[in-house]
């Protein structure tokens, strides 16, 4: 399993300015000249349905054990990810501990200091480390944000430089955040599975990667209606797990084209479906355009659990009909993976890359 540390080096990103120490520049100092970058013409050509911002498909996972086996439950996960790509999870198992931890030394780590934090910076053709991603050219508009990124499943493709000693619990939290999420990153691929009457032997690699990366998007004082915190993208993952970390809302996911808020829900993980379960399911499953707004005051944190096939592997359509088209082709991981992280951030436009059309 080492060749799965190769997915940090899949692409490289350009250094950008540290985004949490620019907001914190006075408001009158937030020209718009400093923050021509960040500056977005276009960010309010879609509608808003905040008043569907509850609609969101709630699955019970307790209800999909497959002791347990519920076919109502089932039911909404194939709704959920047919419809919305987008799915919150109830009864997902991770220890209330465990949850507190995580965020509170997500929280911790990005209060330090600038150098401190820089201490764990990205390297050049490294996505591991704290800064930023899709960082492809010097004249792109960029996020309001700042990430820090590991690798965190299996072991043996961890590279622990990458893995801050503060605060001095960070480490342990992160790994027992880690193995948690790869319990439900298997419990919900498995209820795939059998929803989709997929060889569970074909699914079981499917989570065998998983990249942690933490989000923070500070308040942006002057202009943050004109600001993105994250660009509209799919994630190029198999399945991404989400957990909010502070209680400051602004995931919005595309849906018949408007934009909706996600209201997340305090104990539950937010789920989406990724491009490479899309091509699995050869478009059944969909990956949903999503983006991140930035609060005027507040700032956001959030860590997001990318899960992957393994590196080396492919994924081809295993869920079509002999009177159905093929919607795509057979890929593989790394070479999907390298794609979507070598350009900067634009909707599904990644997965035109696969299209038999």
């Amino acid at each position: 399993m080492a060749s799965e540390s190769r997915i940090s080096q899949v692409a490289t990103t350009i250094p950008v300015r540290n985004v949490q120490d620019l907001a914190a520049y006075d408001a009158g100092e937030l020209t718009a000249d400093a923050l021509e970058r960040y500056i977005r013409p276009d960010i309010d050509k879609d509608a808003v349905l905040y008043e569907h911002s509850g609609e969101l498909p709630v699955v019970d996972l307790g209800r999909l054990n497959p002791q347990h086996w519920e076919e109502e439950a089932a039911a909404k996960l194939r709704y959920a990810c047919e419809e919305w790509g987008f799915f919150q999870v109830l009864s997902h198992g991770v220890p209330e501990e465990v949850m507190v931890n995580i965020k509170r030394d997500i929280q911790e780590f990005f209060e330090l200091p600038l150098d401190v934090k820089n201490a764990y910076a990205q390297t050049p053709g490294d996505l591991q480390g704290y800064g930023q991603a899709y960082v492809v050219s010097n004249d792109q508009k960029l996020d309001w944000a700042d990430m820090f990124c590991i690798i965190s499943q299996p072991p043996p493709a961890r590279d622990m430089k990458h893995w801050p000693t503060q605060p001095l619990t960070f480490r342990k939290s992160l790994e027992d955040y880690s193995v948690e999420l790869e319990k439900v990153a298997h419990s919900i691929v498995t209820a795939i599975g059998k929803i989709l009457n997929i060889d569970p032997e074909l699914m079981s690699d499917k989570y065998a990667v998983q990249v942690l990366r933490m989000n923070y998007y500070p308040p942006c004082t002057s202009m943050p209606e004109k600001v993105l915190g994250f660009s509209p993208h799919s994630d190029a993952s198999f399945l991404t797990i989400l957990s909010q970390v502070n209680s400051v809302e602004g995931l919005q996911i595309r849906r018949h084209g408007a934009w909706v808020p996600v209201k997340p829900h305090p104990e539950a993980l937010l789920v989406n479906v990724g491009d490479l379960l899309e091509i699995m399911t050869n478009g059944k499953f969909k990956s949903i355009e999503h983006r991140v707004m930035i609060n005027a005051r507040k700032e956001r944190l959030s860590v997001s659990a990318f899960h992957n096939p393994k590196f080396d592997g492919v994924v081809a359509p295993v869920t079509v009909t002999p009177t159905e088209k093929l919607l795509y082709r057979t890929v593989k991981v790394e070479d999907y993976i390298k794609h979507h992280l070598s350009n900067k951030l634009d909707g599904k436009r990644a997965l035109d890359h696969v299209k038999t059309f």
